[in-house]
């Protein structure tokens, strides 16, 4: 059965409830900075920034801010940064070096796909020839992938918990068959700030959380938004085409035309139109029917609760190196109300959840084991130490966090 797998999981509150190469603290160099628009200076989010020549990596938070740590020796590398419908941007060791903080500006690109003749112009083939090609674009090596998680879980506008961890990501070879046989995730480090207030009549939780790169590897998992045989299910259509990493794109739109005894999946495929390897997947649940979608994504709740949700989606981007293609950036949003029976007003709730892969490693020589794997059942706050200790990262690259979550740090920590 095809349910979208990060879970929530509701009950009564009854009680107040690296792989980072061992580089070494003293041979790393942050380079922090902001990521503006070039034309109106506006900051942009989810930037990928990596180091060339190695597989270090992060993304910007929501303001454009980033801190990325580099081992010294690779300080001459320079710095790449990518987004979606913007030029990469190069800058050498001279334009930050010795410098508190920079700017990097990203040039808006206008270049579209040209109209031509590929396939017999129809998407629902250029996304068949994408699948076909899976085996060829995507990695048939086991790699390790380091992960830096977030998630947030909001009441209203009010933060009631937020969990942060460095995970180890087994991704076994890209096959044909487009299964995730093999892939594991593993808890590394993580922290947890949790809090409720007496009114609170509910706890919320997320479970699965860092399940995330097998579950929306939409690549490798072909049962998350649809298999080869399953396109009957929607309609394709071609989209204005964009620049990603100065690689041409194929943008196509999906939505389903049937109705199943599960909620499916409308959204962008962004496909490389040289090696056909899709880059970037944007889908949201279809909410026609909110029963369904609430069977797929609630786990438990008390008695005599009603649940009401209201957006279910989620983005992951790959990155393209060395002739390969690899996961990169994955997020996840789930809006929900919830209200007792025979009482007029409804709380509003907000899950959201990201992971970048800050580093990789090809044919490692560690492994995952079985009773060390996370499952999507399990939850993350249950697992890591509530405590939000300075220098906690280290020498970990990570996503920054934003002023808003700075914030909700301090409160949360004076509870």
């Amino acid at each position: 059965m095809k349910f979208f797998r990060s879970l929530i999981l509701i009950g009564i509150l009854i009680a107040i409830q690296n792989n980072f190469h061992a580089y070494g603290f003293d041979n790393l160099v942050n380079i922090a900075g902001t990521v503006r628009n070039n034309k109106n200076k506006k900051t942009i989010e989810n930037v990928s920034l990596s180091v060339p020549g190695s597989n270090i990596s992060t993304v910007t938070n929501a303001e454009g801010e980033f801190i990325l740590k580099i081992p010294a020796s690779m300080v001459n590398h320079g710095i790449k940064a990518e987004q979606i419908g913007f030029k990469s941007q190069f800058l050498s060791e001279d334009e930050y070096k010795g410098r508190e903080e920079i700017t990097i500006f990203l040039e808006p690109t206008e270049r579209v796909l040209k109209e031509v003749v590929v396939l017999g112009g129809d998407p629902k083939e250029i996304v068949r020839t994408a699948i076909k090609k899976i085996p060829e674009n995507y990695s048939d090596k086991e790699n390790m992938l380091t992960g830096f998680y977030r998630e947030t879980i909001r009441k209203g506008n009010r933060y009631v918990s937020i969990n942060e961890g460095l995970v180890d990501v087994l991704k076994k070879p890209y096959r044909s068959n487009r299964n995730t046989w093999g892939d594991k995730v593993s808890i590394n480090k993580g922290r947890s700030l949790l809090s409720q207030k007496a009114s609170d009549t509910l706890a919320v939780k997320l479970a699965g959380g860092p399940y995330m790169p097998i579950v929306f590897d939409v690549v490798k998992n072909g049962d998350h938004l649809f298999t080869e045989d399953e396109m009957g299910y929607f309609e394709f259509k071609m989209e204005k085409g964009a620049m990603i990493d100065e690689r041409l794109h194929y943008t196509i739109s999906f939505k389903p035309i049937v109705e199943l005894s599960y909620p499916l999946h409308k959204g962008l495929l962004f496909i490389d139109a040289e090696t056909m390897a899709i880059s970037r997947a944007e889908f949201e649940l279809d909410m026609k029917d909110k029963n369904k979608v609430s069977r797929s994504i609630l786990e438990k709740k008390p008695a005599g609760l009603h649940f009401k949700p209201e957006e279910v989606s989620g983005v992951v981007t790959y990155r393209f190196k060395d002739g390969k293609t690899y996961l990169n950036y994955i997020e996840s949003k789930i809006k929900f109300k919830c209200d007792w029976k025979k009482k007029l007003f409804s709380t509003s709730y907000t899950t959201e959840a990201e992971m970048v892969m800050v580093d990789r490693d090809e044919n490692p020589e560690k492994h995952i084991k079985f009773k060390d794997s996370f499952n999507k059942r399990k939850i993350f706050s249950d697992i890591v130490e509530n405590y939000w200790e300075e220098d906690f990262w280290k020498d970990y690259n990570i996503i920054e966090p934003t002023e808003s979550l700075e914030k909700a740090v301090e409160k949360l920590k004076k509870n």
